[in-house]
């Protein structure tokens, strides 16, 4: 068996407890951070922006009450150009990051 139906055999046999998995803070902080690295975000301590992001309340551009979906929901803006460094501006809600482009 190789491990690609090895894994799909696990998730079949273990689905209930990897959907309960999934609900938890742990794994919340370690998809958000797996999808910034993705993104592409760099910055020298993901906890800490992490922490930085969950703290954050109201958007750093127009100061509108972030939630968790549409148009005011949080994302981290971040500089493409750079890609050796810390690239991260600020926490904006959709509307803002989608403007600064």
């Amino acid at each position: 068996m190789d491990r690609k139906q090895y894994d799909k055999k696990y998730r079949e046999k273990h689905k209930e407890k990897i959907k309960k998995y999934r609900q938890t803070e742990k794994y919340k902080k370690s998809d958000r951070i797996s999808d910034w690295k993705r993104q592409g975000i760099l910055f020298h301590d993901f906890h800490l922006l992490h922490d930085i992001y969950l703290q954050t309340t109201h958007c750093d551009g127009c100061n509108c009450l972030l939630n968790q979906c549409g148009k005011s929901r949080k994302c981290v803006d971040h500089d493409h150009d750079i890609t050796d460094d810390n690239n991260v501006r600020n926490i904006l809600c959709h509307s803002c990051n989608v403007k600064r482009g």
